[in-house]
């Protein structure tokens, strides 16, 4: 029995059922007071000066980089009563902003200690780590928002979905774009088929931004460990290497050390991070996925620069084919990424030929909607920004579409779509709705499915794979199905 496991069945994690139900039989807010606008949901959420017991209590696992602001938000609509982060400067750090927070290095620590005096947890740490901290809280009985792209591996992911829908609790993956009203617009017009049958889709980034194949390819030496930074608990789950350092040349002048993995490029290393297509997927193909209701897909094939075994590789192009829904097409969606040699861009950006481009500019990222009628072009990550063009001509985005989709802002007020996402998973734990969360579990899981798919096809570049959606396996190519998990480092689980 692992060390985690132990955990679990030593001490009553569930706790506070008296005050879940108090949240739950209290919330203002519900399904009809969140589709009114931003003004109708997000004062209810914010604190009032009412007693702590009247907010939800949320512990904070990392609270540096992203988790800087997931932490500072929770705290705007909840009651941050725990903080948890592996590097002491950074803790230290977020408790001038929580003083009155518990700190701690290992979430599992906190949940041995705490677990019955909060009822949420954010999850903002690298992504092989995810899971792990996710479900721990999920099997708890909290209420868990945690950051794209749900998990390192398919079936964590597969798992993480089930979970949540078995423990009635309510979730939110962090792909912010979600809660901006152009995206909900996008998604709108795609369902009610104003670009007529779209059956080809394509969405690019500027991605990879950080270290990783052509100039890296090898594990840097070991290095000593920074004081501040406990690596074990770095590591986690991932199989233990040594911390390593780069030495680099600083754009200033001379040359600096820079951390190989911890703060930031472990997103460009295989243990660690889903490279570019798990970085951005989540977020830039999310309207197109969301607006056309794509589901499993049925195959998909890689073509990628040469791969190695540590770090995702210099570009990918890479192919889903999802089958038809109901009376819609099948479609055809291409991923692109990354930098290649005999790239026309001026930046060598693997990106797709299209006369839109020439026509509106080409932006960093976005999405093309291809429909028989038109076309929707998104020019940005988080599916804002959207035109649609009829016969090369652009037709803005106020179209005759009903609207189905709630909306975070009134009368043109602008609003954080950040901040707006932690507001409406903490509007559906009071109100007790997990469907008002949008990009909850059951969303987000297949998302994120579809998304780590292609990383699984780039390790075989060429060859196209099968996919068994529900059945969680790729049908035609037993080798592949290794990638969809790997086994936990000792000491930790789901």
């Amino acid at each position: 029995m692992s060390e985690q496991t132990n955990r679990n069945s030593s001490s009553d994690l569930s706790g506070g059922h008296n005050r879940r139900q108090f949240l739950k039989t209290t919330a203002i807010i519900g399904a009809t007071a969140f589709v009114s606008g931003r003004g109708a949901w997000a004062d209810e959420t914010k604190p009032s000066g009412n007693s702590p017991s009247e907010k939800v209590n949320i512990a904070c696992i990392g609270v540096g980089g992203k988790g800087d602001s997931d932490s500072t938000h929770a705290g705007m609509y909840g009651n941050v009563v725990a903080i948890c982060d592996v590097d002491d400067k950074i803790l230290a750090k977020k408790a001038e902003k929580f003083p009155n927070a518990k700190k701690f290095n290992d979430y599992r620590k906190m949940f041995d200690v705490m677990a019955k005096d909060f009822d949420a947890i954010t999850v903002s740490i690298p992504d092989h780590n995810h899971a792990a901290a996710t479900m721990m809280g999920i099997k708890a009985g909290k209420h868990v928002y945690c950051q794209k792209p749900l998990s390192r591996t398919i079936k964590e992911a597969r798992d993480m979905r089930m979970a949540a829908r078995e423990k009635k609790v309510c979730t939110q993956m962090g792909n912010q774009g979600t809660a901006t009203d152009q995206l909900r617009r996008g998604v709108e017009v795609l369902r009610a088929g104003i670009l007529g049958n779209v059956k080809e889709v394509h969405v690019w980034t500027n991605r990879p931004v950080w270290p990783q194949a052509p100039q890296v390819v090898a594990r840097p030496p070991e290095s000593p460990v920074p004081a501040e930074l406990h690596w074990d608990e770095w590591i986690g789950v991932a199989p233990m290497r040594p911390y390593g350092e780069y030495d680099e040349a600083n754009p200033k002048g001379g040359r600096s050390k820079k951390g190989a993995y911890h703060t930031f490029n472990w997103r460009g290393w295989q243990d660690f991070g889903t490279g570019a297509l798990g970085d951005m997927g989540c977020h830039t193909a999310n309207m197109p996925y969301m607006g056309l209701e794509l589901g499993y897909p049925s195959s998909v094939e890689a073509k990628v620069a040469e791969m190695n075994n540590e770090t995702y590789p210099a570009w990918a192009t890479i192919t889903f084919q999802f089958p038809a829904r109901g009376n819609k097409p099948p479609v055809k969606l291409v991923w692109w990424e990354g930098h290649r040699p005999d790239s026309k861009d001026a930046e060598k950006r693997n990106l797709p030929d299209t006369s839109v481009f020439k026509q509106f500019g080409v932006p960093n990222s976005g999405s093309l909607c291809i429909g028989e009628k038109g076309m929707m072009f998104s020019m940005s990550d988080y599916g804002e920004n959207n035109m649609i063009v009829f016969n090369g001509m652009s037709e803005g985005i106020s179209v005759n579409a009903p609207q189905i989709l709630p909306r975070h802002s009134e009368g043109g007020k602008k609003f954080n779509n950040d901040e707006a996402q932690k507001a409406e998973w903490v509007a559906a734990i009071k109100a007790g709705k997990s469907d008002v969360a949008l990009s909850n579990f059951d969303y987000a899981g297949m998302l994120t499915e579809f998304i780590l798919l292609g990383n699984i096809a780039s390790k075989f570049g060429g060859k196209k794979l099968e996919w068994d959606g529900p059945g969680m396996k790729v049908a035609n190519l037993e080798e592949a199905n290794k990638f969809l998990h790997r086994e936990y480092r000792k000491g930790w689980s789901m």
